[in-house]
């Protein structure tokens, strides 16, 4: 199988699709819960996996996500009326609850019953609603996802929009090389980064050496770099099967992570969450995640499209990237990445990349998910879905060189619940 042709496969999320079928099995996460915080309050659209669907909050306070158009005559229920337990068409005044029944027909009251849009179940769980668009009878447990279990005081969680498919994204976040390049001049100035000697290492050592191993939640990629004298430094990433990525941390810092979630074939949410397991974070990294630093992005409020983007060419500064104030001449950790993955194109052009020994995690990734989409229909089952298997831990630690990391994150690792932070 060329890799061309795996991801053609895997870049393809309709409904219809291989691996539009294989992530409809998963908890996807729809939309904040503060963009529908009001019960009866505004409607949002919502896009995702190439579906047009309509969220809303309502009078009981429950999340629903509904498809866009009235069954009548298709026009947006967007701009329908929240009341009363339900959404109502401004066309005709057909109301829908957020199961989708129609409850109210006015002109044909007999036949209300018989008129159904599609809807999805949804739960609210660590600022998020996540929503099941799979078959009802496999529907998993909510996500068991460190973060997502946490007291509100203990993360913090925003989303941006990211123009460009989700493969060449999440791939990204799995990509522990770049951080010695993109990101080299500002690893000491982003008040979520400085202060930690894990700065010394990745600068130090450009070319780090990776292993990556294939586990019940997806894949665990360590990348070593050379630390001191007597030990190396490794950075231990987790990818939680399909989108999530777990990147290790930064010296004091709260630990952090993404999910990778098509909007359609061509555009994704990249959502990004810090977190302290055992304590709320701290105000003045808190205030800096609100401000968009970080891995966070300072974005349009309403669209949460990055102020910094393609149409704008990001805002390179040249004369900062000649000053080494930046790398790329691009501000910010998370745009630097946006960036890059985005100046790919909307679909990356698999049949021109070469890839290197240091892709090894990207390889694997790509033809897990392949196996497991193109299996499905034969019984396949999908990795990660079982809360059991998601609460693990990214670390940044420094080993002794006679350690073996591999049975180091086995103990210190997995079911990180119980476990310390692993730092450096």
């Amino acid at each position: 199988m060329k890799m061309t042709e795996m991801a053609e496969t895997l870049v393809r999320t309709g409904p219809g699709a291989a691996m539009g079928k294989l992530m409809r099995r998963y908890w996807v996460p729809a939309l904040l819960s503060s963009e529908i915080s009001q019960p009866d309050g505004p409607p949002v659209r919502v896009k995702l996996l190439g579906e047009r669907l309509l969220a809303f909050r309502d009078t009981l306070g429950r999340p629903g996500l509904v498809d866009e158009f009235c069954r009548h005559r298709g026009a947006s229920l967007f701009l329908g009326r929240n009341e009363e337990c339900g959404i109502r068409c401004s066309y005709h005044g057909w109301k829908y609850d957020i199961h989708g029944q129609c409850v109210e027909l006015p002109s044909v009251p007999q036949v209300a019953s018989k008129v159904r849009i599609t809807a999805y179940p949804c739960v609210e769980q660590g600022d998020v609603v996540w929503t099941y668009m799979g078959p009802p009878e496999q529907r998993p447990d909510p996500p068991g996802l460190e973060w997502s279990l946490l007291p509100q005081s203990h993360r913090y969680v925003s989303k941006r929009l990211q123009e460009c498919g989700w493969l060449q994204a999440m791939e990204g976040g799995i990509d522990t090389t770049h951080a010695s390049w993109v990101h080299r001049y500002v690893l000491d100035k982003d008040p979520m980064h400085r202060n930690a000697l894990a700065n010394k290492y990745i600068k130090a050592d450009r070319n780090a050496v990776f292993d990556v191993v294939e586990s019940p939640h997806g894949l665990t990629i360590f990348g070593r770099r050379n630390g001191e004298e007597d030990s190396y430094y490794y950075r231990v990433t987790q990818w939680i099967f399909p989108w999530f990525t777990l990147i290790p941390p930064f010296g004091p810092h709260a630990l952090g992570g993404h999910m990778w979630v098509p909007i359609d074939d061509e555009n994704c949410w990249a959502w990004n969450i810090n977190f302290f397991p055992d304590k709320p974070l701290p105000e003045e990294e808190l205030a800096a995640m609100r401000r968009g630093e970080g891995i966070h992005a300072k974005c349009d409020p309403v669209t949460f499209r990055p102020l910094a983007h393609r149409g704008n060419d990001w805002l390179i500064d040249r004369e900062g990237q000649r000053n080494r104030e930046t790398f790329s001449g691009v501000e910010g950790f998370a745009i630097q990445d946006a960036s890059l993955q985005e100046s790919m194109g909307p679909i990356q052009d698999y049949s021109r990349e070469f890839l290197v020994p240091t892709d090894k995690a990207i390889v694997m990734a790509r033809r897990m998910l392949y196996r497991v989409a193109t299996g499905l229909p034969s019984g396949c089952e999908p990795p990660a879905l079982k809360t059991d298997v998601q609460g693990v831990r990214a670390a940044s630690v420094l080993l002794p060189r006679n350690v073996e990391a591999m049975h180091w994150a086995r103990e210190a690792l997995d079911d990180a619940a119980s476990k310390p932070v692993y730092t450096v």
